[in-house]
């Protein structure tokens, strides 16, 4: 019940650290050419994460011409993460995945004539591509990129070739901080504006989007996750229309977890940001920590959903499924 891309094996035919904790893959398809794909665009990649396959989405760096016949993409280490980022960590050149074709949530607005790219740490990855389309076209663009130190600003020399004073840069260890504000007040009206990041940047970038009384369709964001508000850690679930109870455990999601237990759930963008798989809560015996961007936050404090792939639970939980028996479908 979710995306049925077309899958790939690839090798990986190279690897390369960017930073202490970023690493960059080359990943050559080995049963057909990789699939052009335009600026945004993620790839989803199969890794093994505690003894059971699990899929995670990765931005394409760069433009196709850059790598012919070949995926570019980034990964951050996560130690404390829920896997994925260790398990790309432990393939080595000549290792294969199965990686998907090329898909797109994140599109660009090739044709605007003046944009706003805006990143906070790995978030950096769809930036390249569009920083490079965008300039290539000759068109205006700032990209503002954050990052926790000075050594993991992945990409910084690449784009500053690209953009030239157009890329400012903000080291938050040092006490720097972007003028988001400012750098929104001095767009033109209509041009738009890409947030990638953590949660907290792009929560900050809404609201003064809204307080610039832009409206809410020229800001169009990417997360990469959230973590959350309570250490990750294994959690209890109950689906009564199942019969179901399982655990959840901290390296997989909950999603992951009812998909493996035959619970088909709808979703698409697995970041929290569709709001597809969001499922009904029947009682929660302890704390939801939602970790979406989907749901607004009085409906987070109403604790009535919550978006299965990226949120959490402290204790147990209980929940209803789109599914209905035949009979009582046909009933209705």
């Amino acid at each position: 019940m979710k995306s049925n891309p077309l899958w790939q094996t690839a090798r990986v035919a190279a690897l390369r650290d960017l930073t202490p904790t970023v690493r960059e893959f080359l990943l050559q398809p080995l049963d057909g050419a990789a699939i052009a794909w335009p600026p945004g665009a993620h790839l989803q990649v199969r890794v093994p994460v505690a003894g059971r396959e699990q899929t995670r989405s990765y931005s394409l760096v760069g433009q196709p011409a850059d790598t012919p016949g070949a995926y570019r993409i980034a990964v951050k280490r996560l130690d404390q993460g829920r896997g994925g980022s260790l398990a790309m960590w432990s393939l080595a050149e000549g290792d294969t995945l199965s990686v998907s074709a090329p898909q797109n949530h994140f599109p660009l607005e090739i044709d605007a004539p003046t944009s706003l790219l805006v990143a906070g740490g790995i978030g950096i990855t769809p930036m390249v591509s569009m920083a490079q389309a965008l300039a290539r076209r000759g068109r205006a663009v700032r990209l503002l990129y954050a990052a926790r130190n000075a050594d993991e600003l992945a990409y910084a020399q690449r784009l500053r070739d690209t953009l030239g004073d157009g890329l400012v840069l903000a080291v938050s260890g040092q006490g720097e901080r972007l003028d988001l504000a400012g750098e929104i007040a001095a767009l033109p009206a209509g041009a738009p504006c890409y947030v990638c990041g953590p949660t907290g940047l792009l929560g900050a970038a809404r609201a003064l989007w809204a307080q610039a009384g832009r409206p809410a369709s020229g800001l169009r964001f990417e997360t990469f996750g959230s973590g959350g508000q309570r250490p990750t850690q294994a959690f209890a679930v109950a689906v009564p229309r199942h019969g179901a109870s399982l655990t959840v455990s901290a390296g997989e999601s909950l999603l992951d977890a009812l998909e493996a237990a035959g619970i088909e759930v709808m979703s698409d963008c697995k970041r929290g940001e569709c709001g597809l798989c969001a499922m009904d809560v029947l009682s929660v015996e302890g704390e939801i920590d939602h970790r979406d961007v989907f749901l607004s936050e009085h409906e987070k404090q109403g604790n009535q959903r919550i978006c299965a792939c990226v949120s959490r639970v402290v204790g147990r939980i209980t929940l209803d499924s789109a599914w209905r028996p035949e009979t009582e479908a046909l009933a209705r």
